[in-house]
């Protein structure tokens, strides 16, 4: 067998445990990675779920015997790390803003996340700084504070911050026991609706239309490997909330991008005709930020039988937390990753790469697939959900042993020139998913955020 423990419950929760055990074959090459957690596990169990479940998918198309996978630990460490990969024009980006990082309180630790500029003004204000003030200021301020007092008025404020805990301090709060309740994969069919058709042949998910309101990591890796499967995948942003654009050209490939304003009366009217030829609405917003606008999976299920919804949270949908701004490196932090990862000293660790994003974003292009093959076989409406901090819990229950560093693990990368836009090349990670035909390389890359028509590819 080539699972681990996170890749068999996470089978086992998707409702195919035996087809997809049976497809994985134990990974192969070297890892680059040190860690004291099984990390490199999780991120391979991930990608060949993804992978075997887009392999049943196409044994269903084709009449077929579904076939094995085989991932590369190689190829999934770059893609896993594709941020310390990435080139554009030859530079890299700077990836985490001035105050991003772990902070000592006055009586223990906090993370902050501010690399996105509403979120660095919240936590300015949260502060009392001004916009010029530096890491030295900061540190000053929260080294007077107490870590649990600056989480909860980051929390009212809408800035970003959690207190550092151990696993066992995690599992007993609230929101870490609801965490713990839920099933690593959550798939739910919210209603009645006839089998839909295939609509064309090539491809394992070609014809497959995919609405993508996703930001950041977890949730655009996700519509990235719907997209590599053959999907029609058109991601969808409002026009004044832009993407980091490092990362958007990260995670955005073989994806097109377009903006609407959901709250515009002809945007909306537009927005509700891609939904109703759409066989997948993917979600990455904060759970409940999207009901107003009648997007919650039963009022769906209503208006479009037949329809999947999935998405990605970073605390679950459920628990006082349910509603709060949560990031990988965030839910490190609170989870018991930080500590179980920490140096000697007692320096908060982190894993080698955002993994409980990339993992989980695969988690949920399994289970997407996964949910697409049932409704085509017996119809239904369905919706598939994941959070990053139920990765997280995962992870740290794994048994499986930590697989070896080797340094010597190459990092697969592609180039490309681009001819249009004020970028003139590109470097990235190549895709790491390993089902059958998988293209070597995106089919296309570092699209402009938004520069698409609101329409579907056909």
């Amino acid at each position: 067998m080539g699972l681990g423990a996170v890749g068999n419950e996470a089978a086992a929760a998707s409702g195919a445990a035996e087809e997809l055990v049976a497809l994985v074959r134990p990974p192969r090459g070297p890892s680059p990675w040190a860690s004291r957690l099984p990390v490199m596990t999780l991120a391979t169990d991930a990608v060949a779920l993804a992978s075997a479940a887009v392999n049943l998918v196409a044994a269903d198309r084709d009449a077929a015997p579904p076939a094995p996978v085989e991932v590369d630990r190689e190829r999934v460490a770059a893609s896993f790390g594709s941020e310390r990969l990435i080139r554009i024009d030859g530079a890299a980006p700077d990836a985490w803003a001035p105050l991003s990082g772990f902070w000592r309180a006055a009586d223990g630790w906090i993370r902050t996340h501010a690399n996105y500029p509403h979120h660095d003004a919240a936590l300015r204000t949260l502060l009392g700084l001004g916009a010029d003030a530096g890491k030295d200021a900061a540190a000053a301020v929260i080294a007077d504070r107490a870590a649990a007092e600056l989480e909860a008025e980051a929390a009212r404020l809408g800035a970003v911050v959690v207190a550092m805990r151990t696993a066992a301090q995690w599992r007993a709060e609230p929101q870490g026991a609801a965490v713990i309740a839920a099933p690593l994969i959550d798939v739910r069919r919210t209603g009645d609706a006839p089998a839909r058709p295939w609509r064309s042949s090539g491809a394992p998910l070609a014809g497959i239309r995919v609405l993508d309101l996703t930001r950041v990591i977890a949730g655009p890796i996700a519509a990235r490997d719907l997209a590599l499967a053959g999907a029609d995948v058109l991601r969808l942003d409002p026009p004044g909330l832009p993407e980091i654009g490092w990362i958007h050209l990260d995670t955005g490939q073989g994806k097109r991008s377009t903006l609407l304003d959901l709250a515009d009366t002809r945007d909306r009217a537009v927005f509700e005709d891609l939904l109703r030829q759409a066989d997948v609405l993917l979600t990455g917003y904060r759970p409940g930020a999207l009901a107003r606008f009648g997007l919650d999976p039963e009022a769906l299920a209503d208006r479009h039988p037949g329809l999947v919804t999935a998405s990605v949270s970073a605390w679950g949908t459920i628990g006082p937390w349910a509603g709060r701004r949560g990031f990988d490196s965030l839910v490190q932090a609170a989870t018991g990753i930080a500590v179980a990862e920490a140096a000697d000293d007692g320096t908060p660790g982190v894993l080698p790469a955002q993994a409980l994003d990339h993992a989980s974003g695969h988690l949920l292009a399994a289970g997407i697939a996964l949910a697409l093959r049932t409704q085509r076989r017996s119809g239904g409406s369905f919706d598939v959900r994941v959070a990053l901090a139920r990765t997280a819990e995962a992870l740290l229950r794994s048994t499986d042993a930590v697989v070896r560093q080797d340094p010597s693990a190459a990092a697969p990368v592609r180039t490309r020139a681009l001819d249009a836009g004020p970028i003139r090349s590109l470097q990235y990670a190549a895709p790491a998913l390993a089902f059958t035909g998988a293209p070597d390389d995106y089919p296309v890359a570092g699209g402009a955020w938004g520069a698409d028509e609101p329409a579907w590819a056909d």
